[in-house]
């Protein structure tokens, strides 16, 4: 670029921020909007096209029945009383949408690191989009996504884990920016020696 002029990519993204899942509301995204969500998701990175990942997109009913499936693992392999017993049930239903990013890697000479890499950029290609509509989104992960049991429960297969569960909803949350990284501390610039 020769001329500095505004450019509306690079202030949305010097601007993005996460909500917490606590402060989302209804309404999500419409059939329209998921869909420019889910198209974008999957504009990826994507060493030889394996597509070493999947979507489950959890609306409606399908939110407490997914959540429910997991309290019932949960509860069966630690002591639980009924209030967390509770809380696990409705985990998913915080938020009005809720996309579970399936990493899925495949025998490949493609490196498995890379495919799992691409799961994560289908995760943050998420939340830029939601951004974008005017959603608010978060990123999480917890004990589901990585417990082979959980991941029986959900109808993975045994090579497949959670990358990531994308909350999604509208919020009147305008949210402080964080502190953000030095660059001095996590920049170099490699010389030969």
């Amino acid at each position: 670029m020769t001329e500095s002029a505004p450019n509306q990519v690079t202030d949305f993204m010097l601007k993005r921020r996460s909500v917490l899942i606590k402060n989302m509301r209804e309404p999500g995204p419409n059939a329209d909007e998921l869909a420019t969500i889910l198209t974008i998701a999957t504009r990826v990175p994507d060493h030889r096209k394996l597509e070493p990942w999947r979507l489950m997109v959890l609306q409606g009913e399908a939110r407490q029945q997914f959540g429910e499936a997991l309290a019932a693992v949960k509860a069966n392999k630690e002591d639980m009383e009924d209030i967390q017993i509770s809380i696990e049930k409705d985990c998913f239903l915080r938020a009005p949408l809720v996309i579970a990013v399936v990493a899925s890697p495949v025998e490949h000479r493609t490196p498995e690191v890379e495919q799992i890499l691409s799961a994560g950029a289908v995760c943050q290609n998420i939340n830029i989009a939601a951004a974008s509509l005017g959603y608010a989104s978060q990123w999480v992960t917890g004990w589901s996504c990585l417990d082979p049991e959980a991941q029986k429960a959900m109808g993975l297969a045994d090579h497949e884990f959670i990358a990531g569960y994308l909350y999604i909803g509208s919020t009147d949350e305008q949210p402080a920016d964080r502190q953000r990284p030095d660059l001095a501390a996590v920049v170099s610039h490699w010389e030969a020696p």
